[in-house]
């Protein structure tokens, strides 16, 4: 069978409804995917690697921390940045994931709760790419309730001494420093954040292994014991469970417009081998009802993301985005997302499960970027309180 060349979805042109600056940004980030990540992402899924050789030009494009200003960052608009997500997640979910966690779940932090001197320190040196970070929150026993977290911080003299476990964490083997979320004694058990360079005595970071799903990214567990930080090493404007929230909230837009990308590479796939894969009469599948009816359904809820996407993105640059907002774009586009890959296996037929396409492997992607950073059930209730009023947890 050929190899498809993506050719973009655009059915109701909805590329009218950006800015130029915004069209640039999507179809530089989009040039650097067919041409440094398609090539290799299957062999990467295969041998279960993080192509480590892409950091370096996801830097100087700007990618990292791309919508903070200064501190050597992008200072890109909200949309821009979702663009950005939009087109890793069609090359793979696992390295939009190292992205997202980069520059939404580490620098971010740094950026809205961290002093000068942290903010000066780290900042330019992961907006370069020279330092690498993670986010410690889910604990192997706590993962949509984040609040029942067991690592804890006790405060002795000028440091820190953390203990905890952590799982499912993006990175955490090949991160310089760790974001990890503990409840602090010294404030009557709020959480805080702290930074935790990953290299000090007692941190230790253990891959998991045997993954069928973001397999070109690496997820670890962390184990604390007796870490000691200094006391700077606190997050100064960290209080409480809603600052972990708050960068959630960042990466969770992020993956909104990601999931839509990783639809895209899947119908596009589905739509360009239905066109010359032939069965019955020698027409291609592309002339069945059933076909095309699935490729309408895949264009049609595509279509729908994009504009919802857009508008919470537009609502984040005007500030008056709510995350029930972010909750509504995350769980619908991934769902969405999830459904398009299935269909077009269901296209391909038995080519759909080979990894000569991307569509099985954005499937087993797209489990995890369900689960993961609010189930879509917990952003279910997240939109439940929000209409109604009452909270269902």
């Amino acid at each position: 069978m050929p190899v498809f060349k993506f050719k973009g979805v655009d059915f109701i042109e909805f590329d009218s409804l950006l800015t130029d600056d915004e069209r640039l940004v999507r179809d530089t980030a989009r040039r650097f995917i067919e041409d440094n990540l398609v090539p290799i992402i299957e062999e990467c899924n295969r041998a279960g690697r993080f192509p480590r050789e892409l950091i370096t030009p996801m830097a100087d494009l700007g990618f990292f921390g791309a919508s903070l200003k200064g501190y050597g960052c992008a200072g890109m608009g909200n949309v821009e940045y979702g663009l950005v997500m939009q087109e890793l997640e069609r090359g793979d979910s696992g390295v939009r994931s190292f992205v997202s966690v980069q520059s939404a779940l580490c620098m971010y932090p740094i950026y809205a709760y961290g002093s000068d001197a942290q903010k000066d320190k780290w900042l330019p040196a992961m907006a370069k790419g020279e330092k690498l970070g993670c986010f410690g929150l889910t604990e192997p026993d706590f993962g949509s309730n984040p609040s029942g977290m067991r690592t804890r911080a006790v405060k002795s003299g000028n440091e820190y001494i953390l203990n905890g476990e952590k799982m499912w964490i993006t990175s955490g083997s090949i991160a310089d420093v760790a974001i990890v979320w503990a409840k602090s004694e010294e404030h009557n058990d709020r959480i805080k954040g702290f930074l935790v360079e990953t290299n000090r005595p007692g941190f230790k970071a253990s891959d998991v292994h045997g993954k069928w799903s973001l397999r070109a990214s690496v997820t670890s567990g962390l184990s604390l014991q007796d870490v000691r930080i200094p006391a700077e090493n606190l997050l100064p404007g960290s209080d409480g469970l809603k600052s972990p929230l708050g960068c959630l909230n960042q990466a969770r837009f992020g993956i909104g417009w990601g999931a839509i990308g990783a639809a895209m590479s899947c119908y596009d796939t589905a739509l360009q081998y239905s066109q010359v894969r032939k069965q019955f009469r020698d027409q291609p599948i592309a002339s069945h009802q059933l076909v095309q009816e699935k490729l309408a359904w895949m264009v049609s809820e595509i279509t729908k993301a994009q504009l919802l996407a857009l508008q919470v993105g537009r609502l984040k640059d005007s500030g008056k985005v709510g995350h029930q907002h972010i909750s509504m774009a995350k769980r619908n586009n991934v769902w969405m997302a999830l459904e398009c890959a299935r269909m077009a296996r269901d296209i391909l037929g038995a080519n759909g499960i080979a990894d000569d396409y991307p569509v099985m492997r954005h499937m087993m992607n797209l489990e995890s970027v369900k689960t993961y950073e609010g189930t879509h059930d917990i952003h279910a209730l997240i939109i439940g309180e929000s209409v109604t009023g009452i909270s269902a947890f």
